[in-house]
């Protein structure tokens, strides 16, 4: 009951906020992406993101690599978006190229944020898989 009218008292925007996330599944923990490769799951589908070199960097190439399955029907390209929330950084997007039944690849590069703000939020742009979300820190 308590809980009850406490919820009540928070403005509409934060509680469809705050269902939007908790009931999509499709945001990730912040990852630790220097030591491991990250995995979520967006509806049945298993996601594993892997950057290389490690630890991750601002403003060297970088190898993105996608593990999803199951992959049928998935296209042969995936496109990730690299964003900041809340920053306007501009567009940086990395094309991924399926290499084999389940594994895209692609190189692309994160930018050095002039706030010195590190967290980024990768997006698979994909319908299908309901544009999950990983977030993590580059490193300077």
């Amino acid at each position: 009951m308590v809980f009850r009218r406490q919820v009540k008292s928070l403005p509409p925007i934060v509680l469809f906020v705050f269902m939007l996330i908790s009931d999509s599944g499709l945001m990730a923990k912040e990852s630790n992406i220097h030591q491991e490769p990250s995995t979520i799951m967006a509806g049945n589908h298993s996601i594993t993101l892997n950057i290389e070199p490690k630890p991750v960097k601002a403003m060297q190439e970088l190898s993105f690599s996608l593990k999803v399955t199951p992959c049928d029907k998935l296209p042969d390209k995936l496109l990730l978006d690299l964003s900041m929330s809340g920053m306007e950084m501009g567009k940086n997007r990395v094309t991924l190229v399926k290499k084999s039944a389940c594994f895209y690849e692609g190189k692309g590069i994160i930018v050095r944020c002039m706030s010195r703000r590190t967290l980024w939020q990768l997006t698979i742009l994909s319908d299908k898989l309901k544009n999950p979300v990983f977030t993590f820190h580059v490193r300077e």
